[in-house]
């Protein structure tokens, strides 16, 4: 019976000891997650502290840290539950097995006095030999055989009792170890959640104060890219009305000639003659038209701008900081400091201003900006890959970037569709 009692104490506990065990490893490994998100978190932010002050995404991502935190204190007052209740259901059960043992030792206490009794042989033949009749004398016989083999068990059964004890004094003792470090990281974390609060509110004011700051510069860089894209889009305007004014003139010419060879008049003449429209203007000239085809039969294969660079603002609307839109109509490109700009393609060149250039391909146009030198001149013939001037810093970002743009008439191409992979 006792064995059968202790085997049934063992095995649940083991069943609870197996279920808080996969339970605590999903609460350690949820912790850990939660650890890792905050590590990637805190590295994006210390990179970008280094280059300025927190942006409304950092704060964002600072709030994201700090709810982080809050939910790992969550996964450890689960784990702190599991635990306590393990410790409550432990503690019990030894107090359980001691009372067990307690009683087994009485048993045995009172055995041993009953073999001190009769411990010679002299005794236990009388107590046979006083037996009514001889089925009285053999139980006799059988009942100190059993209780000889019963004193063994239950000595046997004090000793496995006593070791189950010990087990679950260390299971407890192993519990409260690891309930004081989960207190203490517990602690930990509500120090660091009150020194981050403190620095999200530090930070958050500080953004309200940097706004009006902020929204001025953004005001002064719209300003100076509507300069260029107007600088830009009057370049092209111009080489449009040149090339309308070359188109009048041709048309002109040719009514006058059918006008001649017809009889008829010029108006009438000019009517039967096509008229080129759109960005069709542009390839007035047998030269220019074959340029065109030229360019167009290069998309997806133009040479980059500049010898080793990558594109890090891509062309079309975006959303900068503080949720402010802008229309880019180019691209950005890193490079090197100082580094040669090059012509993608052969042309003229259409504008040169300080900062600015505009190339005319036909009735394509390619535009290279936040130029610190140019060394072409407005008029001149450019081929493919002339050095046209170097490349600038961006103020902003810290290292040189060239701003590239290509244009079909007076409409805005995705250079990044037109240049090598």
């Amino acid at each position: 019976m006792i064995k059968k009692i202790i085997f049934s104490i063992a095995f649940v506990c083991f069943a609870v000891g197996l279920s808080f065990g996969q339970s605590s490893a999903e609460l350690k490994k949820q912790r850990e997650r939660i650890d890792a998100e905050i590590a990637t978190i805190q590295k994006g932010l210390r990179a970008k502290l280094q280059e300025k002050l927190l942006s409304q995404n950092e704060v964002t991502a600072l709030s994201k840290q700090l709810n982080l935190r809050e939910d790992k204190i969550g996964t450890i007052n689960k784990e702190l539950q599991i635990i306590s209740n393990q410790i409550t259901k432990n503690t019990r059960e030894v107090a359980a097995l001691e009372a067990e043992l307690e009683k087994m030792r009485q048993d045995y206490k009172k055995m041993i006095l009953f073999a001190f009794r009769n411990k010679n042989a002299y005794n236990k033949m009388m107590f046979i030999f006083a037996s009514r009749d001889f089925n009285q004398g053999f139980k006799r016989v059988k009942y100190l055989q059993q209780f000889n083999d019963a004193r063994k068990i239950k000595a046997a059964e004090i000793e496995e009792t006593q070791k189950q004890i010990q087990l679950k004094l260390a299971q407890l003792e192993v519990d409260k170890q690891t309930q004081a470090k989960l207190l203490a990281e517990q602690r930990a974390e509500r120090d660091v959640i009150s020194k981050d609060r403190a620095n999200h509110q530090q930070e958050l004011s500080k953004l309200v104060r940097e706004e009006r700051g902020f929204q001025s510069q953004l005001t002064s860089k719209q300003q100076e890219k509507k300069r260029l894209d107007a600088a830009i889009r009057n370049a092209i305007a111009r080489e449009v009305a040149a090339a309308k004014r070359l188109e009048e003139e041709r048309r002109r010419k040719l009514a006058e000639e059918e006008a001649k060879r017809s009889g008829t008049t010029v108006v009438e003449a000019e009517k039967k003659i096509a008229e080129k429209t759109g960005s069709n203007v542009l390839n007035s000239t047998p030269e220019a038209t074959r340029l065109s085809a030229d360019f167009k039969s290069n998309r997806g294969r133009l040479p980059w701008p500049v010898a080793q660079g990558n594109i890090i603002s891509a062309f079309g609307r975006k959303t900068v900081e503080r949720g402010v839109t802008v229309d880019d109509l180019d691209v950005g490109i890193r490079t090197g400091s100082n580094a040669s700009v090059r012509a993608v393609f052969d042309g003229e060149v259409a504008q040169a201003l300080p900062g600015l250039i505009v190339i005319r391909h036909g009735e394509f146009f390619t535009t290279y900006s936040n130029l610190k030198s140019l060394s072409v001149r407005r008029g001149e013939k450019i081929s493919r890959g002339q050095t046209i001037g170097t490349v600038d810093d961006d103020p902003d970002r810290g290292f040189p970037v060239l701003n590239f743009g290509v244009y079909q008439g007076q409409n805005p191409q995705d250079p990044s569709g037109w240049l090598a992979r």
